[in-house]
């Protein structure tokens, strides 16, 4: 027997018994909580797709976006939206973290690293400036401290 047809099968196991556990009122299939899923199930193919062969990294891409899109709603979900205010800046991490992962595992284009640096290091700063502002006035001057203390102290060249 094939995998892909066994993991059909368990696919179709798994969902009689949600149902079944539904109608039994043991178990509350509220739409709420699953529509996420519809992300995270294609994101993960994508990602298993890759990871099955190794050949096709631009898959990876897709997979990398639709599984953090998908953590992002379930944290906003079970939070009761009160956080979207916040994490908005996840919307163009996701697309870094795609792009990361075709780097990591595909060909290494160096170009690739400009993009994931900008949509990562713009959600980042965004991340700090809605999410706390005493991390703002703590970390960005630390960060600015360290980098002037590797410069003045860090690696000496060669002069």
């Amino acid at each position: 027997m094939k995998r892909g047809s066994q993991l059909v099968g368990l696919l179709l196991i798994a969902s009689g018994v949600i149902f079944l556990l539904h109608n039994f009122r043991l178990f509350r299939l509220d739409m709420e909580y699953f529509w996420p899923l519809f992300l995270i199930i294609p994101g993960l193919c994508f990602e298993f797709g890759f990871f099955a062969d190794r050949k096709n990294p631009g898959l990876l891409v897709p997979g990398g976006i639709l599984l953090t899109y998908g953590a992002l709603f379930y944290v906003n979900i079970f939070s009761g939206w009160r956080l979207m205010e916040y994490l908005w800046p996840i919307f163009p991490l996701g697309v870094a973290v795609g792009l990361l992962q075709l780097y990591w595992f595909g060909p290494r284009e160096p170009g690739l690293l400009v993009p994931v640096g900008i949509l990562g290091g713009f959600s980042l700063i965004a991340l700090l400036f809605t999410t706390n502002s005493t991390w703002l006035g703590v970390v960005v001057p630390a960060l600015l401290i360290a980098a002037g203390l590797y410069i003045v102290f860090g690696k000496k060249s060669g002069a």
